[in-house]
């Protein structure tokens, strides 16, 4: 999963780059309007966390120019607490949620876990696809169980897949997905990470639709 911080305090900008990189996401991350609207405008995020005072350009303006490009991306917006008027243009602009500053910072990513499993049409933390179980909470992943061993990046692709689970997700979306902006991407270090993962998680749950790319599923395939 993917997420774009836009904050112009270069010291929480930087805490909650760290904190969500810890948490399993890949992250991008701004430190004036223009930058974080380029950015949200013209990548694919999972999750925006956007400040409402930005220089160069305001997180409410932001908002309501992607909105108006049909960017339908989840939007938390960070507001000052004795501001409740940045909440209600936040929330009319067409932001998904809001946390006032200051905040801690295991609320904000119950926030983030909470509208990136809404926006892939989950209920809870812990995702299943057979045997296998993912809890978004702890970032632990289980067969049978038993835990699995995971690198960051095959924990990420794995994520992204459990959350799209029955679904036929390209190279291309997961590339997109799960690197960020300044990474060397390339497309065949997915297979590679798909290798490693059949390796680790039994079952042949990771499906390859020829031509299309991978789907998770517990359903045998066609014959």
């Amino acid at each position: 999963m993917r997420v774009l911080v836009v904050e112009d305090d270069p010291d929480l900008n930087r805490q909650l780059v760290t904190a969500l990189t810890d948490g399993g996401y890949a992250v991008d991350s701004a430190k004036d309007g223009e930058e974080g609207y380029f950015l949200g405008e013209t990548e694919p995020y999972d999750v925006v966390i956007l400040d409402i005072g930005l220089p160069k350009m305001d997180g409410i303006s932001i908002l309501e120019q992607w909105r108006r490009a049909e960017r339908n991306m989840p939007v938390i917006i960070l507001t000052a607490r004795d501001r409740w008027s940045d909440k209600v243009q936040g929330m009319d602009a067409g932001a998904d949620d809001y946390v006032a500053k200051p905040f801690h910072m295991e609320e904000l990513l119950a926030r983030v876990r909470a509208q990136v499993r809404r926006s892939t049409g989950h209920a809870k933390n812990e995702i299943e696809c057979g045997p296998l179980r993912l809890d978004t909470k702890s970032a632990r992943v289980t067969y049978d169980g038993q835990p699995v061993k995971l690198t960051s990046h095959e924990y990420r692709l794995l994520a992204y897949m459990m959350h799209h689970n029955g679904r036929v997700v390209s190279r291309t979306e997961l590339v997109e997905h799960l690197y960020e902006q300044d990474f060397d991407r390339d497309s065949n270090t997915i297979e590679v990470f798909i290798g490693r993962l059949r390796k680790k998680i039994p079952g042949d749950l990771i499906k390859t639709v020829r031509g299309l790319g991978y789907r998770l599923s517990e359903e045998p395939d066609a014959p």
